[in-house]
């Protein structure tokens, strides 16, 4: 008897010993985590994965940027669409000075819209040729030849345009843009002031001068005085090139041919 009864003791002792182990597993206040939350988990952490946090935004310093407001332009000019007729020749040139402004988007600094007032002024040379811009009752501009004749050993057309420029402009470093490299893209609005024609030096068939004397004459009845162009401009630091044209003709249609003006040259801009 006593011998079942030890038996018994060790039973129970060893049963109670398994329960504790499998209780102490499961903790009743602790449950196993469900399929359902390992699930979440995993697809917030593939999210966070795929779409990372934005990169903080550059906050430029302007307080250094050039307070520059002037623009020169030299350039070389010719006429686009002009006939064999028109003996253009000589180093063509134009002139150009304008007061800006300049206005640096606050979403980006690089960007920014230039706009200002200023005067252009075109000088075309013409060989052995006049250009008849005072003609009384004339219905079309005149180009009479002189080759072969008396002639003037210098002859050009000046015009001179006030006019207002706007650009896009976007700069790599826009708190250092006397250094930076600048691009620029626009138009320039203008309004003929004057256009005439100045000759120097009459001379014979053969070359000799017969009058050493200046000529002038000025008139607008021929041309087309508001004026529109497009213009495009290069710079690193203060100096650049720039190029522009005409959209608008220099000449009236009923007056004579159309042909554009263009430009080809050097910029200085602290902006």
């Amino acid at each position: 008897m006593k011998k079942y009864f030890i038996t018994a003791l060790v039973f129970l002792a060893t049963t109670a010993a398994f329960a504790q182990k499998k209780h102490s597993k499961h903790p009743k206040n602790e449950p196993a985590p469900s399929q359902d939350s390992v699930v979440v988990n995993k697809t917030l952490l593939t999210a966070a994965a795929q779409n990372p946090a934005p990169k903080p935004q550059k906050v430029w310093n302007l307080s250094k940027r050039s307070a520059d407001h002037f623009m020169f332009q030299l350039a070389y000019d010719n006429w686009l669409g002009a006939p064999d007729s028109i003996h253009i020749q000589g180093l063509n040139r134009s002139a150009n000075f304008y007061f800006m402004f300049d206005f640096p988007f606050k979403t980006d600094p690089r960007l920014s819209i230039g706009a200002g007032l200023g005067i252009g002024s075109s000088n075309i040379f013409f060989h052995n040729q006049e250009v008849l811009v005072a003609a009384v009752g004339a219905g079309t501009l005149g180009f009479p030849s002189e080759d072969g004749g008396d002639h003037w050993k210098k002859y050009k057309l000046v015009t001179t345009y006030l006019e207002a420029p706007v650009e896009l402009r976007f700069a790599l470093d826009p708190e250092h843009m006397d250094k930076s490299w600048k691009f620029a893209v626009g138009v320039k609005v203008g309004l003929m002031l004057s256009a005439y024609t100045k000759a120097k030096d009459r001379q014979n068939s053969v070359g000799q001068t017969i009058g050493n004397y200046i000529e002038k004459e000025s008139s607008k009845q021929f041309f087309n005085t508001p004026r529109l162009a497009g213009t495009l401009r290069i710079s690193k630091g203060v100096i650049g090139v720039f190029g522009q044209i005409s959209a608008t003709s220099l000449i009236k249609s009923s007056a004579g041919p159309s042909v554009f003006p263009f430009s080809m040259g050097i910029s200085l801009s602290g902006l």
